[in-house]
């Protein structure tokens, strides 16, 4: 019986994860044409949520997985935010860009990782911040080949340099050079990586 029923256990668990991948990529084809652009074999992974996708810009290979939120804000023209090719989103992440926010090639996010080019504005203390709108906006480059840790968030005006390694639950406000760790609230360089090219895998 043991047998049998890890047999079942097995062929469950493979038809639940091919239902899965079904359910996204699906999805995914029959929402592609409203982006910007979307590359070939990218999967936003559902349920997530979506505004200004007309300016979002997907590139190939990209995986977006659920939960995660990805918006532009306001009716600019032109792509305000860009996944470059083969970037990888574990899922409950946040992508917000009111002017320009860019993800290199291959640039790795573990869960909940926030990442917006403006911060809520707060000045007036007889308005709620929900009704400030927003402030201090600024472009956003995480470069080629970064790896942002679970629980990381990164300001307005910040470019973490290629390679680049963020630690779990750090606040970025200032840029981070390329093949460099950097840990803590907020975030400092803590180590210098090797110079091993990142494109060389």
């Amino acid at each position: 019986m043991d047998g049998i029923h890890s047999f079942l256990s097995e062929a469950a668990l493979g038809l639940y994860g091919f239902a899965v991948r079904v359910r996204a990529k699906g999805f995914s084809l029959l929402a592609s044409g409203a982006f910007g652009s979307f590359g070939a074999r990218s999967v936003i992974q559902p349920p997530l949520r979506l505004s200004g996708q007309r300016r979002v810009a997907i590139g190939n290979d990209v995986f977006v997985g659920s939960g995660s939120w990805i918006q532009v804000i306001g009716d600019g023209a032109g792509i305000a935010l860009e996944l470059d090719d083969g970037v990888r989103i574990a899922g409950n992440c946040v992508l917000s860009a009111a002017c320009s926010l860019r993800l290199g090639r291959k640039v790795l996010l573990a869960r909940n990782v926030y990442i917006a080019d403006h911060s809520h504005a707060f000045a007036d203390p007889d308005r709620a911040v929900l009704d400030q709108g927003i402030d201090r906006v600024a472009p956003v480059v995480i470069e080629e080949g970064a790896w942002l840790g679970q629980n990381v968030v990164v300001g307005p005006g910040v470019t973490i340099g290629r390679g680049a390694v963020i630690g779990a639950n750090s606040v970025v406000l200032s840029d981070v050079p390329a093949r460099s760790v950097a840990v803590g609230s907020p975030a400092t360089v803590v180590r210098i990586l090797d110079s091993v090219s990142v494109s060389a895998a």
